[in-house]
């Protein structure tokens, strides 16, 4: 049996499904009872609660023959890195007491830096608490940018006629699909063939820029003059805020774009044969398109 946290995220969701399409048990864990009723239906045993209860986690990880992990958030908190804090604290305890003996944890690129990459910074937090935690073996997965952060994009492509961010232009930098994560994940917990601590990097297919993701995106809209535009922090920040972010986490995701833009975010190991993932950012466009019916 699998305990799986973030069952209605996206990454959470797609490992859940993949393992109870081979017909694997699993505990789907997140917020909203209702949220998690489809998966339900599907057969998976669902709990709800709050990740940062150890308590709750506990319990929910009892039993496991590995558990699958994050840290979640709400991008209108004002108090980002507590929250993570609790959470990350909740999970490690949760996996000690529970007697769990395989973790896979979702951090991200950058988490090998302890500071200077907004957001980030709290995975590089989570990855130490994970380093001192004796008799379990942990995989630490670090994705690039997901490949689903341009579904955001989509309705200020409509009125604008334009994609705007923060990032270079034509600054090249891992990204990939969140379905491939996941199968990394869904396959890492079947195996549990690894020891001790391991950390796996998922870099997508290629290194890709926001200016030629743009250009794919557009190709796939039929507007193949779209363009994307480069955006001051500060207008970034303001935008964000609108959409419902807090100050604090519009401030961090910024920081996260200009970390990546003056080069600390990025590849620790290199790119490899295991950390290069399948899905490229064409095929992906297209079917992000076709299910936005913006075609």
């Amino acid at each position: 049996m699998f305990a799986v946290m973030g069952a209605t995220g996206r990454v959470g969701r797609s490992i859940a499904e993949q393992l109870l399409e081979r017909g694997d048990r699993v505990r789907a864990l997140g917020r909203s009872r209702e949220r998690l009723a489809e998966l339900a239906a599907a057969g998976a045993e669902v709990r709800a609660g709050d990740a940062a209860d150890a308590g709750y986690l506990t319990d929910a990880f009892a039993g496991a023959d590995a558990v699958y992990t994050l840290l979640p958030y709400d991008v209108g908190t004002t108090d980002y890195f507590g929250d993570q804090r609790r959470a990350g604290e909740a999970i490690v305890r949760a996996a000690r007491e529970s007697g769990v003996r395989h973790l896979v944890f979702l951090s991200s690129l950058g988490a090998d830096r302890p500071s200077g990459t907004g957001p980030i910074a709290s995975l590089a937090e989570q990855e130490e608490r994970l380093r001192r935690l004796d008799g379990v073996h942990r995989l630490v997965l670090r994705p690039g940018y997901f490949f689903e952060n341009f579904a955001e994009a989509l309705a200020a492509i409509r009125r604008h006629g334009v994609y705007a961010d923060a990032y270079q232009p034509d600054l090249a930098f891992p990204m990939v699909a969140t379905g491939d994560v996941a199968r990394a994940a869904a396959e890492a917990l079947v195996r549990r063939d690894w020891q001790g601590l391991v950390v796996r990097e998922l870099l997508g297919p290629r290194d890709l820029s926001l200016a030629e993701a743009t250009r794919i995106l557009g190709g796939h809209l039929g507007r193949p003059d779209l363009d994307y535009v480069r955006l001051p922090y500060a207008d970034v920040v303001r935008a964000l805020v609108e959409l419902g972010f807090s100050e604090q986490v519009a401030g961090l995701t910024v920081d996260l774009a200009r970390a990546v833009n003056e080069g600390r975010v990025r590849s620790a190991a290199g790119r490899t044969a295991e950390s290069t993932t399948a899905t490229g950012f064409e095929e992906f466009a297209g079917e992000l398109v076709r299910a936005h019916a913006l075609t």
